[in-house]
Order: C-alpha cells, then structure tokens, then sequence
C-alpha cells in the first residue's frame, strides 16, 4: 500500500502570496532525499530554491515550468514506489539490472543489439512531467541570465558555467555574445537586424513579471495612499568628489568600490537619527506612527527583472568601507537574482540613484511603509558660483519624497539641507551628524 504525501507551494514570507516556477530539478519517477533542492521558484522579491519536506519517488509533477502556483497550491506528489507511469515510460531501465550508481549492462534477452540511430534523438519520455509533455534539460542560471541569453540570441545549454557547480554567470553570456555566438551560428549583429527588420512595425507583447506585477501594486499602493510631498536642493558637491578620490587611492582602501552614493548613504543613515520621523511609518492599524530605531537602508536597483530595493540592515552603524562593499553585494545580488526574501524585506528608509541614467532629478515614490525616500541626480560640472566669482563646479540635485502624514515640511526641509550641507563640505560629518 502506498501512501502519497503532497508537497504544497508553502508561504515564502513577507505577505508572497504566489511564485513562478522557474524550473524543475526532478522528474516524475526518481527518488527524492529529505531537504533535496527540487525546483527553483521566483517570488516578487527573489528566486528562491524549494527544498523537499518529504523522502520518496516523485509521484506527479503539478505545475509545469513558468506556471504561477499560488501559496497552498500542490507542486509534487510523492509516494513509496515508482509511479506507473514512469515505468511505462522507462522500458529500458526495466530492462537493466540496478548497480550502486545507475544501470549495469543490459539484461540478456536474445536479441541481437540494435545499432544506434544517428537521427535526433526523440525526448526522453522519463523527462516528461504530469502533462506528458517533454520537459528540456534547464542550465542552472539566474533569470536576468537567462533572459540576456534570449535577447541576444545565445543557446544557454551550450555554456559551460563558470559559476559554483556549473551556474552559468552573466559573463559567461557576455563571453558568447563578445564572440558572436548564437543559438543559431549567426553573429550578433546579424540576429539583431533580422530581429529589428522582422518586428519594426510589430507589436509586441510582454508578459508581466512577478516581480513587475509586484512593484505595480506597490507603487499604486503608496501613491494613492500616503500623501507623497517632495523637494528638491542643488548642492555643490566638488569637495565630497575630491574625498572620494583621495580615498580610492588610499592603501588601506584598496579594492573598496567608493562611489558618491556610498558617501550620500553613510550621511543619510547617520542624520536620520536626528530627524526620526524621516525613518518611521504610518500604522493606521494600530493608530499610531512607529519610529524605528535603526536604519535598514533600502537602495533601489534596476534590474532585467524590474525594479528591486534590497536592504542593508542596520545601516547606521557601517562605517564607509562597509557601507561600500554592502551596497555592492546587494547591487550585485539584485542584478544576477540571488537576493533571498530576507534581503528585500525591512526597510525603514531608501535612497535611489537616478543619476546614473543620465538624470538631474526626479520625484521618487515611497516604497510602501516607508516615511522617506531620497533621490541622486547625476553629479556634473557646472558653472556655479564659487567664493565670489563663477567656476566650474560638480553639483547634483538631490530630491527628498516623504509621507506628508507623518513628516512636516520643517523636518524634511531641515533634514535635506543638513545632507546638502554635509556633501558640500565633508568635513561637517564629525561636528552635525
């Protein structure tokens, strides 16, 4: 008597209520340990890999791969013995006698071996989930991989991964792309132009994302519930651009990605202590508003698969080398889909910088229960007064969104000029924050 268990999407954290199944790492048929990875799932915040909660032989397969399953919905069966299906479809392995590791050599039936076709080999019928339709081999990688990938034209299953057991890495596709390797043996350029002449007056159609689907409701969410007010300061930052210069080449930073926004970061942490209601939110719930007391420090990030905000908890305490190499991995993490949901959860303030686009400014959006969110346009040279007379000088425009319910205009337009003043003139740091 067999006895089936069913092993069910279970909730991720962070009020997920569904995932995207992004590929299978089982099949119908083979036996799976306790704790197994047997999939990997995207949430609206990250990929994640599901282990199993049960030891057993996968009975049925629920959902195939790019399926949305919502939280409590079935992924797999198991059971004690091989379903019958997949002995139905795996003649061959009957036919052999089990060793340690595989099959052993074909049992002898009397039959006179059969040479090998050098036709395509059909699918194998053991790959097949419960919908009996062939399931492909998938090459480990992330989606944006995967998705760089596509769009260029490049056969992921022919890399071979540079990554930890085979994960195929954005360089591995950027090497393909830089040598012109395509699915199909054209050269780059020649599939762009084809793509471009083929779909000039096409439409096309995008499937939404989880994760862009995610960050849509968000967005909606805040804008239309939290009274967003926002204002804008230009400061001249040519002091702040020579430190970051004199760090970089300094010896006991070396190997240290400093960056304006790093600088920007470690000055907003430490003057939101001064100015708490900036780090707080609204509970209309429980009729009160909640200081927080630290700074879990959200940075937006663009990725392939849209707009993500990874956290750096406690973000007060990072001295400047920290706060560098924790913005980068977050940054890094975001852009190749590794953040777990952990990572994207909690924050209390963010910053994003718009500025790398090329951007002087912009009215950015609260991430939903946050009180404050500051954006970076770029820093260029402009003709800007200086001791009495014009010189050319590298100045940005720094705009402070903020949830007018909790944050008065007197404490985010004393908080926003205390940023101004501290990247105008580092040296400040020390004495106002």
């Amino acid at each position: 008597m067999t006895t089936d268990q069913t092993f069910k999407l279970p909730d991720l954290g962070e009020g997920l209520t569904e995932s995207e199944v992004l590929n299978w790492k089982i099949k119908v048929g083979e036996h799976v340990a306790l704790n197994q990875v047997i999939a990997e799932v995207e949430t609206a915040k990250a990929v994640v890999e599901l282990p199993s909660p049960f030891a057993g032989v996968v009975q049925q397969i629920h959902a195939a791969q790019g399926e949305v399953v919502q939280v409590g919905g079935p992924l797999v069966t198991f059971g004690d013995e091989e379903p019958a299906q997949a002995k139905e479809q795996e003649p061959v392995a009957a036919e052999r006698t089990p060793t340690l590791v595989g099959y052993g050599a074909p049992a002898d039936t009397g039959a006179r071996p059969q040479r090998k076709s050098r036709s395509m080999k059909a699918p194998d019928a053991a790959s097949t989930g419960h919908i009996g339709q062939p399931r492909r081999t998938v090459t480990r990688c992330t989606p944006p991989v995967r998705k760089l990938a596509r769009d260029h034209g490049v056969d992921i299953s022919t890399l071979a991964g540079s990554g930890e057991d085979g994960l195929v890495l954005r360089r591995d596709v950027q090497d393909a792309i830089d040598a012109g390797t395509t699915s199909t043996g054209e050269s780059e350029s020649a599939v762009a132009a084809a793509v471009v002449q083929a779909s000039s007056t096409a439409d096309r159609h995008v499937r939404i994302t989880a994760v862009r689907r995610a960050t849509a409701q968000a967005m909606v969410q805040s804008a239309f519930t939290a009274p967003h007010a926002t204002e804008f300061l230009t400061v001249d930052v040519t002091e702040s651009m020579a430190l970051i210069e004199r760090l970089r080449s300094h010896r006991l930073l070396k190997g240290v990605k400093l960056n304006f926004t790093t600088l920007a970061a470690v000055v907003v942490t430490r003057l939101l202590r001064t100015y708490p209601a900036l780090n707080s939110k609204w509970d209309e719930a429980a009729d009160e508003i909640i200081e927080f007391g630290s700074v879990n420090l959200g940075m937006a990030v663009a990725t392939d698969r849209g707009l993500l905000v990874p956290v750096v908890k406690n973000a007060q305490d990072l001295p400047l080398p920290q706060m560098a190499s924790a913005l980068s991995a977050i940054i890094l993490q975001g852009r190749e889909g590794t953040l777990s949901p952990a990572q994207m959860s909690g924050g209390t303030f963010s910053i994003t910088n718009v500025g790398v686009f090329g951007v002087d400014a912009g009215t950015p959006i609260l991430p939903p229960g946050q009180a404050g969110i500051l954006a970076l346009g770029q820093v260029k040279r402009r003709p800007w007064e200086h001791q009495g007379e014009v010189a050319l000088r590298h100045t940005t425009t720094l705009a402070l969104s903020f949830d007018h319910r909790v944050v008065d205009g007197k404490e985010a337009s004393e908080f926003l000029a205390g940023v101004g003043s501290v990247l105008e003139d580092p040296g400040l740091m020390n004495i106002f924050i």
